[in-house]
């Protein structure tokens, strides 16, 4: 399937835990002031990609731990993501997704839904320039949350993401 992508980092430590694919779909519409990533924003910009190619750079390393779809908005490409996610999901790999929407938005859209449901975490929310804080794991604002996305949709409710590196 194709779709737009910005980019994509092998081996990133930031977008998640342990080694990660990050894949950059192209496209925004949130436009956060202080974007770490502002030219993402355009929906004609980046190269067109083919899902299958994804699939085969994650199957290349063991090591990798899963992939991280970002952006730009990868819930504006929801179909390509989701076979994305899937094809991660059969590799044993995790996926998660960073959004400028809150998971209580992404559940009104039923193509972004579907996506959703093929995540295992969600980084959801704006970045917040004023809110800004480097200290923080796996996010830019503090309004943002780790949702565990499966633990949500079963409870209704948010439930977020427990690093279990915090434990030791």
């Amino acid at each position: 399937m194709r779709f737009r992508m910005a980019g994509m980092i092998n081996d990133s430590i930031v977008d998640g835990p342990g080694l990660r694919l990050s894949v950059f779909a192209q496209g925004c519409p949130h436009h956060c002031e202080g974007c770490h990533n502002p030219k993402t924003h355009d929906f004609s910009g980046g190269e067109e990609k083919d899902t299958a190619e994804i699939a085969g750079e994650l199957s290349k390393n063991p090591l990798c731990a899963g992939v991280t779809l970002t952006g730009g908005e990868p819930f504006c490409q929801p179909g390509p993501m989701a076979e994305i996610a899937r094809a991660a999901h059969a590799l044993g790999k995790n996926v998660w997704a960073y959004s400028g929407w809150t998971f209580e938005e992404l559940q009104k859209d039923a193509e972004k839904l579907a996506l959703l449901k093929a995540c295992d975490v969600l980084v959801d929310g704006p970045f917040v320039l004023s809110q800004r804080s480097l200290a923080l794991k796996f996010r830019g604002s503090r309004n943002q949350r780790i949702v565990d996305v499966p633990a949500s949709l079963a409870s209704g409710g948010i439930v977020l993401w427990e690093d279990p590196w915090d434990a030791l």
